[in-house]
């Protein structure tokens, strides 16, 4: 009898007793789709960590001043960064593609009758919007000579467009900021809400010397942080590195000495959240999964029940020639089938249920933008598994079948 004759009896058998088929493997059904749904949500967690990290940019560095070592409302950052520096790690570090100064302000922006208070304004440098991962869809961003003469330009996000000037043009218009005027030149790409909500297309940028020179009405030339875009993330670590020795040499560090700047590496970051979901998801899958041991025990107990039903049945089928192998396979394939069936109907309400709890999350948390993902490695993984259950838990039946004595079985009442 070959493998698809075997598969059609076992259906047949199982037929026969549907209801309790179906009780047997409720156990293997509850398992699979709780470890498809874990897989699934914690996938989804993992691809949402990566892409907020993105939104911050590609493969960004922040560089910041050192904290200072004052107690007290003293305390703070050491203003020791300068532009220069951001020019120096551009020019001398290999791993590095990009770098802008970072200077932070606040304040309204007017745009015609319509006062707006911008969730961030920022002055930047001009390789930002490669720093950032932003394009300007409209417009342009702001020049080298631009930053160097200080220029009254600025660049809106798509939030401030929406507010400051609906329906209208905004490139060539007049915002102003802190009753000084600047013509809007650029408009960037809508990049929606961050993970937490904040609206990241509600922001005004201008050139780092004007905010400091003009809005700030500074004379230093140090600026809050210098945000550095590596050439990969696989060179992340290294341009982190060269970053370290470059501003350590340029700030006279001796060794020993505790350096005047910190530096945070965002995709390591990102690694280590991502580490800490998948971690996370193997562990309440693991826990999930011990439903599956239940329903395997269940399918053994319902495996001795048949064999035990249908003594008289394998003492014919001997006596007509079969041999115990032939047995020892007819229950075995009826286990993996009934295993199998099981996987499969787990699988597809685990495929449900996570879509359902993707569907609730993002109804009550609209702004995370939870992404269902699909995963038919570990699909496949599952259904797999599930026929291992069913070898693992029939085997015992199908060999004690295999054992049982012709004679005795014919004369089993």
């Amino acid at each position: 009898m070959n493998l698809l004759d075997l598969v059609l009896l076992a259906l047949r058998q199982l037929g026969k007793n549907k209801l309790r088929s179906g009780l047997t493997v409720l156990g293997v059904v509850i398992g699979i789709a709780a470890v498809t749904t874990m897989v699934s949500i914690g996938q989804g967690a993992t691809e949402l960590v990566q892409k907020q990290f993105q939104n911050l940019g590609s493969n960004v560095i922040v560089v910041l001043p050192a904290r200072s070592q004052q107690q007290g409302a003293a305390a703070g950052q050491v203003p020791t960064l300068t532009a220069a520096d951001g020019v120096a790690i551009a020019e001398e570090c290999p791993s590095v593609k990009a770098v802008t100064p970072f200077v932070p302000t606040s304040g309204q922006v007017v745009g015609g009758n319509v006062n707006w208070s911008p969730n961030e304004m920022q002055g930047v440098g001009p390789d930002y919007p490669i720093v950032r991962n932003w394009p300007v869809v409209a417009g342009q961003f702001f020049t080298e000579s631009e930053v160097a003469a200080g220029a009254k330009v600025c660049v809106l996000g798509q939030t401030l467009v929406t507010r400051l000037f609906p329906g209208t043009d905004p490139i060539g218009q007049t915002v102003r900021v802190k009753n000084i005027p600047f013509r809007v030149i650029g408009v960037f790409a809508r990049k929606g809400a961050n993970m937490v909500g904040v609206d990241q297309d509600d922001i005004i940028v201008m050139p780092y010397t004007t905010v400091k020179k003009r809005l700030q009405g500074s004379p230093f030339n140090n600026v809050a942080a210098l945000m550095v875009s590596a050439t990969s993330e696989q060179l992340s670590k290294k341009a982190e590195q060269e970053i370290r020795t470059l501003l350590a040499e340029r700030h006279r560090i001796a060794p020993g000495e505790p350096p005047d700047f910190q530096i945070t590496n965002t995709t390591e970051i990102a690694n280590a959240l991502g580490v800490i979901t998948t971690s996370l998801t193997l562990m309440l899958s693991a826990i999930a999964a011990i439903s599956l041991l239940v329903g395997g025990v269940g399918i053994m107990n319902i495996m001795l029940v048949s064999v035990t039903e249908r003594t008289r049945e394998i003492g014919i089928r001997m006596a007509l020639g079969a041999r115990p192998r032939d047995i020892l396979r007819q229950f075995l394939v009826e286990s993996i089938v009934l295993s199998t069936i099981g996987g499969l109907i787990g699988l597809s309400l685990g495929y449900a249920a996570s879509l359902g709890m993707t569907r609730l999350i993002n109804a009550l948390l609209p702004s995370a933008d939870w992404p269902f993902v699909v995963s038919l490695p570990a699909g496949l993984v599952a259904l797999v598994f599930s026929a291992g259950v069913g070898v693992f838990f029939g085997y015992y039946p199908a060999r004690r079948a295999s054992q049982l004595d012709p004679i005795e079985a014919l004369r089993y009442e």
